[in-house]
């Protein structure tokens, strides 16, 4: 008789680090991805679970993704939960703040787990004092000491004191406790003078440090929740010129992005990384064409050489061809002979990522106009085919097809795809527009604009208004907005990096204003607080 042995699954305690998802390292992120089952504790910030729960939510309808739950009670009960989960053969993770072995509870969980048969592995994270002073730009020196707290009771100041006297130091604790350690500090010998910075909701996206003594930063840090940071020694003299974080340009900015939903991914992306916090609205839903005839009839054409040219204006066009192109089992080496014009790197990206290079790309203007000024005109010795197919959204204007015919071009203009309204926002966000909750709103095109004031109402007029390009920058005159950023070629990245200059050219202006005119301005949004 032949015993078949039950699985068993693993289990893995990992770091996450001080809160920024970026800080996880590679095998933390695949130990998290592969799970079956994570226990977090509570510590763990919420945008780094939405940032997990998004990347392990299973694409098909009867998949299964891994099951969340708080970590509760006592370390040995929490070992026993993850023991459990491992024996039914479940790979079971362990997610805490900072680094594993920086919590005595942890170290516990690990020992429990050690005394049975069950695999086990410990991935580390970045310490939250050590990363959050790198983040709050402190820093510590070689002679450092980072502590993460869990109990109060269980420092010994005197070592800390002569931690702050050897070099660096940084002390991750519940804002609650901040009276115990100055207390502490003081009573250890530690000069009520010396220079203390304390950090809020480190490497978060309002994280936010306030400089003061030791005599005095519990006041100072009033308001202050949750974890915060405390950094001594020489360091905290280094903040204002090291502090990378809070100095991005557009750091503590609220954005509206307007755009389709699948688009507002990589524009939100790029507005975090200079420290934007984006409030993606989608404004536009893409659909298919009513009746499909038109484009089905183009496929065909595409496959039997009817056209010298594809010319696509927006990435949802470049989506619509290939989906079709899908249905019928067709892929890029029918588009052999075929020559692509894109109005865009973010469409001509596109094309690329289907295996074929774009034969024209405006160099200036990305528009209908840049496109028809490097357009050639129809030539009948050179052009065996004289025929364009111009794939497009129902609304799109007729500029594109009626210059290209006037230059001699027979041309299919297709509805490849509609776009309709989408539903108004939530009420909360419809008062932020109007009220000026956002310091900045990103229009990527006419559509966006018309739609977002239909749903939603006007934006306040102490929002910054930033436009990708001529033809929205026209519509959004007309709306009666007024127009602040244009970047140079119409694209996602170019239009936030205008975004990001502007943001630091207004810095600069206010603080070259006297504090008199700084308080009377009216230019308002985060860079002008933080000189008030």
């Amino acid at each position: 008789m032949t015993r078949t042995r039950k699985s068993v699954g693993r289990i893995t305690f990992v770091g996450a680090g001080p809160g920024d998802p970026g800080l996880l390292t590679r095998r933390a992120w695949d130990a998290l991805t592969e799970a079956d089952h994570i226990v977090y504790d509570r510590g763990v910030p919420e945008a780094l679970l939405s940032v997990l729960r998004t990347a392990v939510a299973p694409e098909a309808e009867d998949a299964h993704g891994p099951e969340f739950s708080p970590a509760e009670g006592v370390p040995g009960d929490v070992a026993k939960v993850l023991l459990s989960a491992a024996r039914s053969g479940l790979r079971a993770v362990h997610l805490v703040t900072g680094d594993p072995f920086g919590h005595d509870s942890v170290v516990k969980e690990v020992q429990a787990v050690a005394r049975t048969a069950v695999p086990f592995e410990v991935v580390p994270g970045v310490g939250q004092a050590s990363g959050v002073a790198t983040y709050a730009g402190v820093p510590l020196g070689t002679a450092r000491t980072t502590v993460d707290v869990d109990d109060v009771a269980t420092l010994d100041f005197e070592a800390l004191a002569a931690a702050v006297a050897r070099g660096g130091l940084a002390v991750a604790v519940d804002a609650g406790d901040l009276g115990q350690i100055r207390d502490g500090l003081l009573a250890a010998g530690v000069e009520g003078s010396s220079p203390i910075a304390v950090t809020g909701d480190g490497t978060g996206e309002t994280q936010y440090t306030t400089a003061s003594v030791v005599d005095s930063f519990v006041e100072a840090a009033l308001g202050f929740s949750g974890r915060v940071v405390l950094t001594l020694g020489h360091g905290v003299k280094e903040r204002d010129k090291l502090g990378w974080w809070e100095n991005r340009p557009l750091y503590g900015w609220k954005v509206l992005v307007p755009r389709t939903k699948e688009q507002a991914g990589v524009m939100s992306a790029k507005l975090r990384a200079y420290g934007a916090i984006p409030c993606e609205v989608p404004t536009i839903a893409v659909e298919p064409p009513r009746t499909p005839a038109q484009m089905e009839r183009a496929i065909k054409g595409l496959v039997d050489g009817r056209y010298a040219w594809v010319v696509f204006t927006s990435v949802n066009a470049v989506r619509a061809v290939w989906e079709k192109f899908a249905e019928h089992g067709l892929d890029a080496r029918h588009f052999g002979g075929v020559k692509i014009a894109c109005i865009g790197e973010a469409t001509a990206d596109a094309v690329r990522a289907f295996g074929i290079q774009p034969e024209l790309v405006p160099a200036g203007e990305q528009s209908s106009d840049g496109l028809l000024a490097e357009f050639a005109p129809f030539d009948e010795v050179l052009d065996p085919v004289g025929r364009v197919l111009l794939p497009r959204a129902d609304i799109a204007t007729e500029t594109l097809a009626a210059g290209l015919t006037e230059r001699g071009w027979e041309v299919d203009d297709v509805t490849a795809y509609r776009t309709v309204r989408a539903a108004p926002p939530p009420a909360d966000i419809r008062d932020a527009i109007k009220s000026g909750g956002f310091d900045a709103v990103l229009f990527t095109s006419s559509s966006t604009v018309r739609n977002l004031v239909g749903i939603a109402g006007k934006p306040h007029a102490r929002t910054v208004v930033a436009v990708i390009g001529p033809k929205t920058s026209d519509t959004a005159t007309e709306f009666g907005l007024r127009v602040d950023v244009q970047p140079d070629h119409a694209a996602v990245p170019d239009l936030v990096e205008a975004l990001a200059q502007y943001a630091v050219e207004l810095r600069d202006k206010l603080a070259a204003m006297p504090a008199k005119q700084r308080r009377g301005s009216k230019v308002q949004g985060p860079t002008a607080l933080r000189f008030r």
